[in-house]
C-alpha cells in the first residue's frame, strides 16, 4: 500500500526533537522525503541518523541554521531545492519567550518575533518560488492555542502567534490561486522535553502536572505523536479545499470556561 505521502519532498523545521521529530517520522513512514532543518547540530545529526536507520528507502537531507539569520536560511533552503523541488514545508521551529509586558526587553521582543514569526516567513518566502513555479505545494505552520487565547504571564509570545496565524492566512489567500495552500495546526500543551522540563522546575513537579491535566477536560495533554498524525493530514492531499485555516488540537482546551 502507497504511503499518503509517497513522492513528496517535506521540509520540517525544528526537527532534531519534540513535534518537529515526531512528524519528520510519521512523514517519512508515510514514504515521504525529507529535508530537515535545526540550529542543535548535535541533536539533528542524532535524529537523522535514527530517521535513516528506521526508514533507509527515504532521502533525508538536513542543514543547521538559526532562522534568525536569513541569509543561512536562504542558502540552505536554495541547496535543499537545487535538484528537487519542495513539496511541502513544515514551520514547526519556535520559542517560548514569557514576560510582564512592562519588564520585556526590547531584546526579548525582537527575539519572539524573529524566530516564531519572521523564521517562518523567511523559509515560507525561500519555497514559495519553486511552488508556485510547480503549481503545487503545502505550507503549515505550527501555532498554538496561544494564536486565539491569551493566558497571562506569557507576553509577548501569544502577539507573535497571531501574527504567525496572520501570516498563514494572508500567504494561503495570496496564493491559492496558484495551487498552494498554507494552513496551521494550533496545538494545546503538548508532552514535549519543555513541558516535562516546565513541570520539573516547579517546587512541587507532581502538582504542577496536576494543575496542567486539571484544565484539560479528558484530563491529559497531546503527545507529539498525535500532532504529527494531525500534520500528515494537512500537507497530505486529503484535505485539497482547506487553506488559509486552522485546525486546533487541544483536547477542548480553548473552548472549556471554567477549570
Amino acid at each position: 500500500m502507497t504511503g499518503r505521502l509517497a513522492e513528496r519532498y517535506i521540509a520540517v523545521t525544528g526537527a532534531a526533537q519534540g513535534i518537529g521529530l515526531a512528524i519528520a517520522r510519521d512523514f517519512a513512514g508515510e514514504e515521504a522525503d525529507l529535508f530537515l532543518v535545526d540550529m542543535d547540530a548535535p541533536r539533528l545529526a542524532e535524529a537523522v541518523e535514527a530517521l535513516k536507520a528506521q526508514f533507509p528507502a527515504r532521502t533525508i537531507l538536513s542543514a543547521v541554521a538559526d532562522l534568525t539569520d536569513k541569509p543561512r536560511v536562504a542558502e540552505v533552503f536554495a541547496e535543499a531545492g537545487r535538484d528537487r523541488v519542495l513539496d511541502g514545508l513544515v514551520n514547526n521551529a519556535g520559542v517560548n519567550v514569557f514576560h510582564d509586558p512592562l519588564e520585556t526587553s526590547d531584546e526579548e521582543w525582537r527575539r519572539c518575533f524573529a524566530i516564531n514569526v519572521e523564521g517562518a516567513w523567511a523559509c515560507s518566502r525561500a519555497v514559495l518560488p519553486g511552488m508556485i513555479r510547480k503549481g503545487h505545494g503545502v505550507i503549515l505552520n505550527i501555532a498554538s492555542t496561544h494564536s486565539f487565547t491569551i493566558i497571562p504571564g506569557t507576553f509577548p509570545y501569544p502577539v507573535a502567534k497571531h501574527a504567525l496565524m496572520g501570516l498563514t492566512k494572508s500567504l494561503g489567500l495570496e496564493y491559492a490561486g496558484k495551487g498552494i495552500r498554507v494552513n496551521a495546526i494550533a496545538p494545546g500543551y503538548v508532552a514535549t522535553q519543555k513541558v516535562l522540563d516546565w513541570w520539573e522546575s516547579a517546587p512541587d513537579p507532581n502538582a504542577a502536572r496536576e494543575a496542567t491535566l486539571a484544565l484539560h477536560p479528558q484530563h491529559r495533554i497531546a503527545t507529539p505523536e498525535e500532532i504529527a498524525r494531525a500534520a500528515v493530514f494537512m500537507i497530505s492531499d486529503e484535505c485539497p479545499f482547506m487553506t488559509a485555516t486552522c485546525l486546533t488540537i487541544d483536547g477542548g482546551l480553548s473552548v472549556r470556561q471554567h477549570a
